[in-house]
């Protein structure tokens, strides 16, 4: 078994820091003026762990480097590399063994054994064969400032942020979100915001319109004192930091006056909902028989009321586009000294802000809306009307930026002119980092493994997928554009266009020609007119997508859980490339569901996603040929991981028939098969850790990896691939569930969402799978007390038992997860554990010895058993 998991383990990455100390004049937009903006202050750290990684030989690329790339030194890869092919053959040899050794008396046991196998084997190469030239790549961010001929001037950002519940995504993690947004350090006329509410919520519309009036303290104050991170409620939560700006003697003052303000501001935004709720009833008693949702200025609200009635609420309501802040001039707009209503002194600081721009699409019975991919599309086509930025980058609402200088490192690559690298890379990928996870990562809710491992591993590749936040896009890669090397895009605009698959708006595709050109700067209308309005209302309209290509071949994909990884992919296929792209302290930072209930419900959406990836048109299989035959093979890795754990349930739950008789029979002789399995076990976790010598990941990370892909086997995936066979069966789709943000901390245990159960049929297999391997290991110990440790019955008993003690092992977070507030005491756990244990051993003492003696005669006549052990490959 231990083969089973480990061959899901991934490679992690080491990452270079960077040196971010920026000072940035106030003619860029963000930052004291008169301040040092001092190249070699911000030069990469390409130190740390030279042991491992070497820079790649660059002399044959001709053009100035804004990122460095690094690979595996040839002492470590080579011989990670021969360890693979050594297993490989391995397990050729292996099953050729098995073949020529059929255990004809349990045909049915060894048929099984053999297909599961054979699928551990395929399911290892397909994880395996991707990582193997993994590649770092590191912006250069002094080189993109002083890059020729560009004066430093940067391209536009459209930033994209979407929600859809104020309580499942608590609203004080969207409005932080959307603060250090607006306070980043890039220039603040270069970029705009953009909130899609897929709820139609008053409570979002009027947060933002706080968030606008706080922003105007807050990200003033951010760049005078050059503050991280720049989320205020984790900036607040900081106990200590360097101090990066230019006046530390005001620092103290300012930031007690900002803390108090951010306190008065999180209350305000605490009382929306009664503040809202009370403003309508008071206006609902003015108007009798009404029970609209009022906005301030007293007109009622298009969205979704309190008391939902007809277009008024979730699924049926207009669309809405709100402009909150406008578009700010080119030229900078120092602030005031301090004086008696502001006592902070901003005189020598950008008080500019960037466009923040609140859609709630439209929404009508009848449709189906698609929902993030769908919301993501109509900020798409609305942003380009308002700003129309050559690049795009897109964040959930709980993901905030957690180091200022986020939207600056992308750009490295994007706009790099090596071999044309840059104008072919299609989207930028951050790795995901979480806050508020529990210290033990019960859940492995870090993911290390796999943010730092597979991802990077593809860096090698054609790239990275996508992986849904933190990601920065080529606006005209969206519109399903091929790379430059497969033809001019204004060419291919105007082709795809004759064929209507952008739609009717004239405004929106002219503006597409717009879009790739990455000099052009961001203007914004200074109003919008009723001709501006009218494309907007057009563009958000239920019915627009309605013949177009949207949601296939351009925009976000639909139909499919995962819209994340399939949108990717359709890059890929068209040949473009990614970046897989790490920087300290992380670019965002985020929330993880701890509850084992939520978890498992994400990892479903996840696998369910994955599974209708591999029965879709977005089959790696189809492909063509611009996609690289091993990112092929992640691809499609990616989308048939689930199968596999079919096989591992049915090996854990074997063990039930070892309570019913005695003797079974998987492979003869068994001496021999036991040393093929040491050794093609012993390899993996061989070649497991040299994957760890150069990923940079915790023995904890990759045990907690391990763990919770066991939970994931025993319940979830199964289930994924039981929803896939009925959607196949019926034609119905699967309805997944928005996975719930962590709501409990403020009960004053920060983690009591890690000790609440939430009963569900998903946890069923898992708690059988527990059950039968505790009874199994009562069982053997029962056995081998009643023959005596040292008969052959005995030491069979004992060896079966390493398998089921091990299925405990990796199951210990779920059985902990279950015990809810008992989980808090481990050994708690353990003495329920060797009490259950006991108990059945003393049962089969009792009651089943006998029945072994009379047994005992059969299997002599049977010859030679072999106990069942666990997956071998």
């Amino acid at each position: 078994m231990a083969a089973t998991t480990a061959s899901t383990m991934s490679v992690a990455a080491v990452t270079r820091r960077i040196n971010a100390a920026l000072r940035v004049d106030a003619t860029n937009g963000d930052g004291a003026a008169g301040a040092d903006w001092s190249p070699a202050a911000k030069r990469v750290n390409v130190g740390g762990r030279d042991d491992v990684w070497v820079a790649v030989d660059e002399a044959d690329i001709s053009g100035p480097r804004l990122f460095r790339m690094y690979k595996v030194k040839g002492s470590i890869l080579h011989p990670y590399r021969f360890l693979i092919l050594a297993r490989l053959i391995a397990i050729v040899a292996f099953f050729a063994w098995r073949i020529r050794h059929k255990n004809h008396d349990g045909a049915w046991l060894w048929t099984m054994s053999m297909a599961g196998d054979l699928w551990f084997g395929f399911s290892w190469l397909l994880n395996q064969l991707p990582k193997l030239s993994p590649i770092k790549r590191i912006p250069d961010l002094d080189a993109l400032a002083d890059r020729p001929g560009s004066s430093g001037v940067l391209p536009g950002i459209d930033v994209f942020v979407t929600t859809v519940d104020p309580v499942d995504e608590p609203i004080l993690y969207t409005v932080n979100t959307i603060l250090s947004i607006l306070a980043a350090d890039y220039p603040v006329d270069k970029y705009a915001c953009y909130l899609s509410d897929d709820g139609g919520t008053l409570v979002h519309y009027e947060a933002m319109v706080e968030v606008a009036k706080f922003a105007a303290l807050w990200v003033p104050f951010c760049r005078k004192h050059r503050v991280e991170t720049r989320a205020p409620e984790n900036y607040f939560a900081l106990k200590m930091q360097v101090y990066k700006g230019g006046v530390p003697g005001e620092l103290m003052s300012d930031h007690r006056r900002v803390r108090r303000e951010y306190e008065e501001f999180k209350v305000r935004i605490d009382s929306l909902f009664s503040t809202i709720r009370q403003r309508s009833d008071a206006y609902n008693e003015k108007h009798a028989g009404e029970n609209a949702t009022w906005m301030a200025d007293r007109t009622r609200w298009p969205g979704t009321w309190f008391e939902q009635a007809e277009n008024h609420r979730r699924g049926q309501h207009a669309g809405i586009v709100q402009v909150i802040l406008n578009h700010p001039s080119c030229k900078p707009r120092l602030g005031l000294p301090a004086s008696v209503d502001k006592p902070l002194d901003f005189s020598g600081v950008d008080v500019r802000l960037p466009m923040l721009v609140y859609i709630s699409r439209e929404k009508r019975p009848g449709y189906n809306h698609q929902k993030k991919a769908g919301a993501m599309n109509v900020m798409l086509r609305v942003s380009a009307l308002l700003s129309n930025a050559p690049f795009v980058i897109n964040f959930d609402c709980d993901h905030y930026i957690n180091n200022s200088q986020a939207f600056r490192a992308p750009m490295c690559f994007m706009l790099d002119r090596r071999g044309g690298g840059g104008e072919n890379t299609a989207f930028v990928q951050f790795p995901q980092r979480f806050d508020d996870v529990d210290p033990t990562d019960r859940y492995a809710n870090h993911n290390r493994v796999f943010f730092d491992g597979t991802m990077l591993s593809l860096n090698g590749l054609q790239g990275p997928s996508y992986l849904g936040t933190g990601t920065m896009f080529r606006r005209v890669a969206l519109y399903g554009v091929e790379p430059p090397r497969w033809g001019a895009a204004a060419s291919q605009i105007k082709a795809m266009d004759k064929a209507n698959k952008f739609g009717s708006s004239t405004s929106f595709v002219s503006s597409m020609l717009d879009a790739a050109n990455q000099e052009r700067s961001i203007m914004s209308p200074v109003a919008l007119d009723e001709s501006v309005a009218g494309d907007i209302a057009t563009l958000t309209a239920c019915a627009y997508e309605d013949g177009t290509s949207w949601g296939r071949d351009v925009g976000w994909v639909y139909n499919i859980a995962t819209e994340d990884v399939v949108t990717g992919f359709r890059m890929h296929r068209q040949g473009w490339r990614s970046v897989y792209a790490s920087m300290e302290p992380a670019a965002f930072r985020g929330t993880a569901p701890i509850n084992l209930t939520e978890r498992l419900y994400q990892i479903l959406r996840w696998s369910g996603g994955s599974l209708e990836m591999f029965f879709s048109h977005s089959n790696a299989l189809l492909a063509g040929r611009r996609l690289h035959p091993l990112q092929r093979v992640a691809y499609l890795n990616m989308s048939t991981y689930p199968i596999v754990t079919v096989f591992i349930l049915a090996y854990n739950l074997f063990p039930v028939m070892w309570l019913i008789s005695e003797q079974f029979y998987i492979q003869q002789p068994f001496g021999t098969y036991l040393l093929y399995l040491v050794g093609v076990i012993a390899m993996i976790h061989v070649i497991g850790m040299f994957e760890v010598k150069w990923a940079g990941i915790t023995l904890l990370d990759w045990c907690r990896n391990e763990q919770f892909y066991m939970i994931g086997s025993t319940g979830v995936y199964p289930t994924a691939v039981l929803y896939m066979a009925l959607k196949l069966f019926t034609g119905k789709g699967i309805h997944f569930r928005l996975t719930s943000k962590q709501t409990t901390a403020s009960s004053g245990d920060k983690f009591a969402d890690l000790y609440t159960v939430w009963w569900v049929p998903l946890l069923i297999p898992t708690i059988l799978v527990l059950v039968v391997n505790v009874g199994a290991v009562g069982v053997a110990i029962g056995k081998a007390a009643a023959c005596g440790p040292l008969t052959e019955q005995g030491r069979l008993a004992v060896l079966g038992m390493v398998f089921n003690v091990w299925i405990l092992v990796l199951l210990y977070p779920f059985a902990l997860g279950i015990m809810g507030q008992w989980g808090k005491r481990p050994a708690v756990l353990f003495v329920a554990m060797v009490m259950a244990v006991a108990a059945v051993a003393v049962m089969y003492v009792a009651f089943g010895a006998p029945y072994q003696a009379e047994l005992s005669g059969v299997a002599a006549s049977l010859g030679k058993a072999a106990w069942l052990t666990g997956p071998s490959i």
